[in-house]
C-alpha cells in the first residue's frame, strides 16, 4: 500500500488537512462497499462478521493517522499509548459503546480523533482535520489532556490513577450503560486504581457495568513499565487476585507473522491477513468482556501490544513528540504515509462513527445531559440561641446531610476515617455505612449511603466523580489527611469550571482540625491544606467556607446545595463551641464574605479578621484585654473569603455557572476599616490574602506555623503564637 501527497479530485470537506491519501486495501471492493454499521443500527451485526472486522481495522488505522497528523502539526502531544490499543477502542465503538472514559490524559489525541470522526467536535466549530490541527493544544481548543470542555468526552484526565473513579461513578448512576475506561500499565503502578475498584466491588457487588481496558504495552512515559516483566499468567493472576471474576487478554504476539523480538509486538507490521485475525480476536473478546461486565461479573479486558504500534516510533520513544517531530521530519512523514487511507475509506469510517452508539458522542453520552435530581424541599434547619448551650458544628451539619440522603436516593457521603470520628455519627445512624456485613452496633449493612474506603483518594474520587456526573455528594475528611484526595477533587473542580451544562457542586466537610488534634501530635496537624484551597479560590469557582458555629454551618451547607459547577469546602470543628451567630448573620456573611461578631468602641480601633471557629477563642479574650486599655475592637468572622477578593483577582468570568459576586470597597471598609488590622487563622495564612490585599492600614498576620504534641487546643495555639497575650501585645503596638 502506497501513499500520495496529491489530493484526489473528490475529497469530502472534513478531510481537508489530511496530508496523505493511500491506495485501497486488498479486498476493499468486497469489505468496504457499504458501512458495516447499517443505517438505523448502532453497531456492527456481529463481532465475527468479516466486513465488520475489516472496517474496525480501517477505523483503528484512521485513529492512528489522525493522532499523528494532529500531534505532528504542533510537534507536541502524546500518540504512543493510545496507538497501542487502537483496535480495542475501535472495537468498542463499532460494537456500539461510546461512553468511554480514560485514566490516561496522554490518550487525549486518540480521543479527540474519535470525537472528530463521529462529528462531536462540530459542536466547537471543528469541521475539518485542518481545523483540528490548528486548534490542537491551543487556547479554547483541544488542550493537551482531556478536560470538561470537549464535547462527547466524559471525563477530565491529567494525573494518573483517577479514571476509574469516573467510570465507577457513572456506572453507579446508570446501571444499564457500559462505561469502559482505558488504563495504562504505567498508571496501573499508581496505588489507587486497583484498591479503589476492589472497595467499590465489595460495596456494590452488583454494579459491574464499568470495564477497565488495560493497555499493556510494556512501557510507561520514559522507560519500561514496572509490570513489563510479568508473564501473561502472572498478569491474569494479579487481576483475579484483586477480585476480578473475568480477565480477558488478547496478545498481539499470538498473531505475529514477522518474527518480532520480545514479548510486545506491533500488529501494524503484520500481514493484512494477520492484522485482520488480530482485530477479529479483539472484537470477539471485547464483545465477551462487555457481556460479562453487563452480566454481573467484575471484568477487565487486556490488550497486549507494543507501545507506539503503527505510529512514528516504538516503546517510550513513541510517548510524546518533541520539537524535532514536525510534519516535515522523515519519521513523521514516513509513519503518516504508512497509515494513509484512501478517501473512500475515510468516508466509510466516518459513516460508521456517525452511526455507532446511535449518533455522535456529543449527542448521546450520559455527561451531555443534566442528571435528574430529587427535590429536597425545605431543609430542617435548627437555629440555636446565641450565647446559649455550646454545640458541635459538624453534628449540626450531619443532621442535614442525613436529611438530604433520605430525600435523594442517589446521594452519597464518603469518609476514610469514619463519620463517628468527625462528630457526624448521626449520618451513619440514618443512612448506614455500606458494608457486606450487617451490624446494627456500627450502623452498617449492604444497603447504605455512607461510603468508607480507607483511602482519601477513593473517597474524594467517588464523591467528586459522582458530582461531575450529576449527583449530590459530600466528601468528609480529617483536615490533616485530606491532601491525599485533593488532586482528583481539584481535577473535578477545574472540569466543572469548563462544563457545558450545570451539575451539583462538589462539597466537602473537613473536620478535626489541627487545634483539636493535640495529643495526636503533628501527624494529625496539617492545616497547610488550607493554602491549597486558598490558591484554588483564584480559579473562580472554588469557595472555601469557614462557618462560625453550629448555626453557621447549617446555613453554609444550605447555600452550598444551591450552587452549581463549583467546589465548596466547609471546614469546622467537632468540639462543642459557643453559638455566636444567627442564621441571618451567616447568610449575610456568605454574601459579603464576613460578618461582624462584636464591636467595642475606643480611641483607636483594632480589627481582628478571623478565619475559623476555634481561633475566635483567644481573639475574644484579647478583645476583653484591649477594652480595659481603652482600645476599640471589631471582631470579624471570615466565612466566605472568596467574596473578599477583588473581581480581577480571580478567573470567575471564565467559569461555567459563573459567580461574579464580590464585596465592594465601601462595604469592605465598613468591615475591615480601622486603625490596625490583625488577621488570625488556625490554618494557612494564605486564606487571609484577600483581606491583606485590600487593607490599607497597619496590619499583621497570626497563623499556623507547625504542629506539636499538646494536651489541649489552647496549648497548640500557644505553640503557634495564637494567644490572647500575643494578640493583645501586637494590637497595642500597631495602634501606638
Amino acid at each position: 500500500m502506497t501513499a500520495t501527497t496529491s489530493k484526489p479530485t473528490t475529497v469530502p470537506d472534513f478531510c481537508e488537512g489530511i496530508q496523505y491519501f493511500g491506495e485501497a486495501w486488498p479486498d476493499f471492493e468486497t469489505y468496504g462497499k457499504t458501512p458495516a454499521i447499517a443505517e438505523g443500527s448502532k453497531a456492527i451485526a456481529s463481532p465475527s462478521d468479516p466486513t465488520g472486522v475489516y472496517q474496525t481495522l480501517l477505523y483503528a488505522d484512521a485513529l492512528r493517522y489522525l493522532m499523528l497528523q494532529v500531534t505532528g502539526s504542533k510537534a507536541s502531544g502524546h500518540p504512543g499509548g493510545f496507538a497501542s490499543q487502537a483496535e480495542a477502542y475501535a472495537a468498542l465503538v463499532m460494537l456500539g459503546y461510546k461512553n468511554i472514559l480514560t485514566e490516561v490524559g496522554h490518550h487525549a489525541p486518540g480521543f479527540y480523533s474519535a470525537v472528530f470522526l463521529d462529528r462531536s467536535l462540530e459542536d466547537m466549530e471543528i469541521f475539518t482535520v485542518q481545523q483540528m490541527r490548528d486548534r490542537f493544544r491551543e487556547m479554547h481548543g483541544l488542550l493537551g489532556h482531556l478536560s470538561g470542555y470537549i464535547p462527547g468526552l466524559l471525563n477530565p484526565a491529567g494525573p494518573l490513577g483517577q479514571g476509574q473513579h469516573f467510570a465507577m461513578a457513572a456506572a453507579l448512576l446508570h446501571r444499564d450503560t457500559l462505561f469502559p475506561f482505558t488504563l495504562g500499565d504505567g498508571g496501573m503502578g499508581e496505588p489507587y486504581p486497583v484498591s479503589s475498584m476492589a472497595h467499590f466491588n465489595t460495596a456494590y457487588p452488583d454494579v459491574t457495568n464499568f470495564l477497565p481496558v488495560l493497555v499493556w504495552n510494556g512501557y510507561s512515559q520514559e522507560h519500561h513499565s514496572m509490570v513489563s516483566t510479568k508473564t501473561n499468567e502472572e498478569m491474569i493472576a494479579y487481576w483475579k487476585g484483586n477480585g476480578f471474576a473475568e480477565v480477558i487478554l488478547v496478545n498481539a504476539k499470538d498473531f505475529d507473522d514477522k518474527n518480532q523480538p520480545g514479548d510486545y509486538v506491533d500488529s501494524s507490521a503484520f500481514s493484512l491477513e494477520k492484522r485482520l485475525e488480530f482485530t477479529k480476536a479483539v472484537l470477539e473478546n471485547v464483545d465477551k468482556a462487555v457481556k460479562s461486565a453487563l452480566g454481573g461479573k467484575l471484568t477487565i479486558f487486556i490488550i497486549k501490544q507494543l507501545k507506539g504500534a503503527g505510529v512514528h516510533a516504538r516503546g517510550s520513544k513513541s510517548h510524546n513528540l518533541y520539537p524535532k517531530d514536525t510534519l516535515d521530519s522523515p519519521q513523521i512523514m514516513n509513519a503518516l504515509k504508512e497509515r494513509a487511507l484512501p478517501v473512500a475509506a475515510w468516508e466509510l469510517v466516518r459513516k460508521n462513527c456517525e452511526r455507532a452508539g446511535g449518533g455522535s458522542a456529543s449527542k448521546t453520552v450520559v455527561t451531555e445531559f443534566e442528571y435528574p435530581l430529587a427535590e429536597l424541599d425545605k431543609l430542617p434547619l435548627e437555629e440555636y440561641p446565641v450565647d446559649g448551650e455550646r454545640k458541635v458544628a459538624t453534628t449540626a451539619m450531619g443532621a442535614l446531610i442525613a436529611y438530604v440522603g433520605q430525600k435523594d436516593p442517589h446521594f452519597l457521603i464518603t469518609n476514610a476515617d469514619g463519620n463517628a470520628a468527625s462528630g457526624i455519627n448521626n449520618i451513619n445512624q440514618t443512612l448506614k455505612i455500606i458494608h457486606p456485613t450487617t451490624d446494627d452496633i456500627y450502623f452498617q449493612g449492604p444497603k447504605g449511603q455512607v461510603y468508607e474506603p480507607l483511602s482519601e483518594d477513593a473517597c474524594a474520587g467517588m464523591a467528586a466523580g459522582l458530582a461531575l456526573m450529576g449527583a449530590r455528594t459530600v466528601w468528609c475528611s480529617y483536615e490533616s489527611f485530606a491532601i491525599n484526595g485533593v488532586p482528583i477533587w481539584q481535577t473535578v473542580t477545574q472540569a466543572m469550571a469548563e462544563l457545558r451544562h450545570p451539575t451539583p457542586s462538589t462539597i466537602t466537610l473537613f473536620t478535626a482540625g489541627a487545634l483539636e488534634q493535640g495529643r495526636n501530635g503533628w501527624t494529625h496537624q496539617r492545616p497547610e491544606i488550607e493554602a491549597y484551597f486558598a490558591a484554588m479560590m483564584r480559579n473562580g469557582n472554588v469557595f472555601a467556607l469557614f462557618p462560625t458555629d453550629a448555626n453557621s454551618i447549617q446555613v453554609c451547607y444550605e447555600w452550598a446545595l444551591t450552587t452549581k459547577n463549583k467546589g465548596v469546602t466547609i471546614t469546622a470543628s467537632k468540639s462543642p463551641l459557643p453559638i455566636r451567630t444567627t442564621f441571618a448573620q451567616t447568610r449575610q456573611g456568605l454574601q459579603d464574605g464576613a460578618v461582624v461578631l462584636e464591636e467595642i468602641a475606643g480611641d483607636k480601633t483594632v480589627v481582628f479578621a478571623v478565619v475559623g471557629d476555634m481561633p475566635l477563642i483567644p481573639v475574644f479574650e484579647a478583645a476583653a484585654s484591649l477594652k480595659t486599655e481603652g482600645i476599640g475592637v471589631r471582631i470579624v468572622s471570615v466565612i466566605n473569603p472568596r467574596r473578599l477578593y477583588r473581581p480581577h483577582d480571580t478567573a470567575w468570568n471564565t467559569c461555567s455557572e459563573a459567580d461574579g459576586e464580590f464585596l465592594d470597597d465601601a462595604s469592605f471598609e465598613n468591615l475591615f476599616g480601622g486603625d490596625a488590622l490583625i488577621g488570625v487563622t488556625g490554618g494557612a495564612s494564605l486564606m487571609l490574602e484577600p483581606i491583606m490585599l485590600r487593607s490599607q492600614v497597619k496590619r499583621d498576620t497570626f497563623a499556623w506555623r507547625r504542629g506539636e504534641t499538646a494536651s489541649s487546643a489552647s496549648q497548640v495555639m500557644a505553640f503557634n503564637g495564637l494567644t490572647a497575650e500575643t494578640l493583645t501585645k501586637r494590637a497595642i503596638e500597631l495602634v501606638h
